[in-house]
């Protein structure tokens, strides 16, 4: 019998790519929608369009993490063996701007998925999987940044990622639920938002190189990351819940480059020189920053199994190429208008 799966958060990235890993792995797959005057579901459309992926095991519902009534009704209905919490508002500048709803998708919405889990619990287990955050290390204490690192957030976002983190430690341990963290780093792919900083440059730098964007405006170009794919790190998020014990587990690639050093790489993959194009707007910068982030992922690799195996550069390559694709159709578009 196949499994089943609610994913929070599928129009995303994470949610996008975690949906083609367990209809890959032959599960039926639910996801949580929240109701909008346009269309979201851009990031999962293909999988609707190719019936041999999808079959009839994609099934969308509308709901709002802030909502735990309904959200325990529906778990109560699908009841899926497994839940991934993928939803928040995740933008960390966007935080210190809506600090309130922040926290109530990001920390009151993880609780909600765990209470409607131990409901779900008391006739049929399920295993919950909690998006927590390398951001919730904040003004780090150590470097790398390990399962054991004390937490010291420093933006709204960071705060309610940790509210979550430990209420998921808290229902793990209080009524004994498959309940696990998985604090991943920076990962990045084609389908990141375009507001991001990785996916800001790649989609700047194809537009720049075809003479549609004369300039990049960023924030903190010192900022520090460890980046990876957003792909191999859904594949993390299925192991953890396949463990034999619910533990928490930090997802990373054990390399760290500057904002400034990833938009090297990609300008050069277009044979552009950065310095002429990025200038600093001191609206990107946070209230408070974040300067280096560095994970060790040891334990994931000797209990999961699990290592990160796409490079940067490869990584920025996905990007750029796909990017560029965009800005080719772009340009065609207004070549026509004209």
């Amino acid at each position: 019998m196949s499994k089943s799966a609610l994913i929070t958060g599928i129009t995303g990235q994470d949610g996008s790519y975690l949906a083609e890993l367990l209809l890959e792995k032959g599960y039926t797959v639910h996801g949580l929608v929240r109701r909008a005057s346009t269309f979201t579901t851009g990031r999962i459309n293909h999988i609707y369009a190719d019936p041999h992926q999808a079959g009839n095991r994609l099934f969308l519902h509308y709901g709002d993490l802030t909502d735990g009534q309904s959200l325990t009704n529906l778990v109560l209905d699908l009841e899926p063996d497994e839940i991934y919490n993928l939803g928040a508002q995740s933008h960390v500048r966007v935080s210190f701007d809506q600090p309130a709803y922040t926290f109530q998708a990001t920390g009151g919405g993880a609780l909600n998925v765990l209470e409607a889990a131990r409901q779900l619990n008391k006739r049929k287990l399920t295993k919950v999987y909690q998006a927590s955050s390398s951001e919730m290390y904040g003004e780090v204490l150590e470097t790398p940044q390990t399962e054991t690192t004390p937490f010291q957030p420093q933006s709204p976002y960071a705060c309610a990622k940790v509210y979550a983190f430990h209420q998921t430690v808290n229902y793990r341990k209080s009524y004994d639920m498959f309940a696990v963290n998985g604090i991943l780093f920076n990962h990045e792919s084609p389908r990141r938002g375009e507001t991001f900083v990785t996916r800001k440059i790649t989609r700047a730098a194809t537009r720049i190189k075809l003479g549609l964007q004369d300039k990049l405006y960023l924030g903190n170009l010192a900022a520090k990351r460890d980046w990876g794919y957003a792909k191999d790190y859904v594949e993390g998020m299925w192991r953890m819940l396949q463990h034999s014990e619910p533990d928490d587990f930090v997802l990373a690639t054990g390399r760290t480059q500057t904002v400034q050093e990833f938009a090297d790489i990609v300008f050069s993959m277009l044979q552009l020189d950065p310095k002429h194009y990025i200038e600093i707007d001191p609206r990107y910068f946070r209230p408070a920053e974040v300067d280096l982030l560095l994970g060790d992922c040891s334990k994931a690799k000797e209990k999961l199994g699990w290592t990160a195996s796409t490079s940067l550069e490869e990584l920025a390559k996905l990007m750029v190429d796909h990017d560029l694709n965009l800005a080719r159709e772009e340009a065609i578009l207004a070549a026509a208008r004209k």
